[in-house]
């Protein structure tokens, strides 16, 4: 090594030196000693990279310090709020529904204090997790009994242990459903060690079908309802009510797994209408399964109601304690489940059927009031207009049903690949903004969008760096 890079390596200050600064005192105070000084060490050693290669003057302890601060702004967490106007209002990637406010509050408060999770304030003894929210399920349901684990799955797989441990569980051939991440019926109805008894074809089942499937090893009877998917033509299916019948002639349980699962009547609201849970109670299934964070609009969880009985062998299962909800979120579903009590103002506190109902109209004036500045940010390489759009339930919930909504339509003036740029780049934002690209466009679908976003989505948007874009355009 030369003197003259040696002599310019020793200028570099060292990291004590560095901490020292005042421009490294933030640093430690929001990120802590320990990550800022590993930060500082790496700008350092990629300051000393440089002046092995170019004789340039080595950098103060403040510079080191700044580029620091660059270099831990840059490492974001991954799980951040962020803009959804993909157009599914419950996108599985982007954690599906959006909390109420008082299940928000719930959920802090809980997290800030002690509370009575499984402690009787009244008997002053131990006490039951699900009691907080057992009664709530009983009342909006219709069922005799409830219980809550961490996600449908798991409700569905609890079950299948539960009742069909070692023996037949009989499933149409028509309801061995896949879910996201590529999770299908049969991994789950294995993994619960059931055997599995497929009845009828893909199309078509038949009540005989489940008769002739029946017999002394049957445990349990499973009817999944296709939220994802439809099959149509020439299909048949055992409705529920009549397949209870069938169910309980041979003294073998029903469980009806509802999906996604929903507590009112979604037409009221101008959608296609669902089957709810109180109905599939009153068709007589000994057991409904159905998920808290779809239609429901809540946290993640599998919820279990039904036959009373049944209910009590399911939480004697040693399996349920692996798969219980934590005071969190328990608090946050109590939270939600309690805004299910007054209906005529849930479309307006539960911010997953807000943006179900959300009339188009008002999402098309939202648009305009958007669309100078958007126009005004991108407009160099960008023309943004505002177009009609389709927008989706999503989560498997509806699959054939769109929603007419309106989106700030981007097209480039330039080659496709400065819209793959910008979408990238608005992903890269502190406050990420995701939209959808197709049909050469990139559309960001308005329905998700309060009105009490606009702002903070405008300040998002007011970050984005068109340099690259501008400087690579045509």
């Amino acid at each position: 090594m030369a003197e003259f890079e040696v002599n310019l390596l020793r200028q570099l200050p060292a990291v004590a030196t560095v901490l020292a600064t005042m421009e490294a005192a933030p640093l430690v105070e929001r990120h802590g000693r320990a990550v800022t000084t590993d930060a500082i060490r790496q700008v350092i050693d990629e300051a000393r990279q440089v002046l092995r290669v170019a004789p340039v003057a080595a950098p103060s302890a403040a510079d080191l310090a700044l580029r620091a601060g660059e270099l831990l702004a840059t490492r974001m967490p991954g799980l951040r709020p962020l803009f959804n106007l993909t157009g599914t209002v419950l996108h599985t990637n982007l954690g599906r529904a959006v909390f109420a406010e008082a299940a928000i509050e719930a959920a802090v408060e809980a997290m800030r204090h002690a509370v009575a999770l499984e402690f009787d304030l009244t008997d002053g003894v131990r006490g039951e997790r699900d009691d907080h929210v057992r009664a709530l399920l009983c009342e909006l349901t219709g069922a005799e009994d409830a219980t809550v684990v961490n996600n449908n799955a798991a409700a569905v797989l609890l079950c299948l242990n539960t009742f069909a441990l070692g023996r037949d569980a009989v499933v149409s051939r028509g309801e061995l459903i896949e879910i996201g991440g590529a999770f299908r019926m049969p991994d789950i109805m294995a993994r619960a060690g059931a055997r599995m008894v497929e009845v009828g074809t893909t199309n078509r089942t038949h009540a005989a079908d489940y008769r002739n499937a029946m017999g002394a090893h049957t445990g349990l009877v499973l009817k999944v309802h296709t939220s994802n998917y439809r099959i149509q033509g020439f299909t048949a299916e055992v409705g529920a009510r009549e397949l209870v019948a069938i169910t309980d002639a041979a003294g073998v349980p029903l469980l009806n797994d509802l999906g996604s699962g929903s507590l009112v009547d979604l037409s009221a609201y101008g959608l296609v209408k669902e089957p709810t849970v109180r109905e599939a109670v009153e068709q007589g299934a000994r057991l409904v399964t159905f998920s808290g964070d779809k239609l429901l609009g809540g946290p993640q969880a599998g919820f279990i109601v039904g036959d009373s009985t049944l209910i009590e062998q399911i939480n004697r299962n040693p399996m349920k304690r692996a798969l219980r909800v934590d005071k969190v979120r328990l608090a946050a579903i109590e939270a939600t489940l309690n805004l299910y009590r007054d209906p005529d103002r849930l479309a307006e506190r539960l911010p997953t059927l807000r943006f179900l109902a959300r009339d188009r109209a008002a999402i098309e004036a939202q648009a305009h009031r958007l669309l100078p500045a958007v126009a005004e940010r991108l407009g160099e390489i960008f023309t943004v207009e505002v177009g009609d759009c389709l927008s989706q339930v999503g989560s498997g919930a509806l699959p054939l049903d769109t929603l007419a909504s309106v989106a700030l339509v981007v097209r480039p003036q330039g080659s496709q690949q400065a819209l793959e740029h910008l979408a990238a780049s608005l992903r890269a934002l502190s406050r990420p903004i995701v939209g959808r690209i197709a049909d050469g466009v990139l559309r960001l679908d308005l329905r998700c969008l309060d009105e009490a976003d606009e702002t903070p989505f405008l300040e998002a948007l007011s970050e984005l760096d068109l340099g690259d874009l501008i400087a690579d355009s045509p």
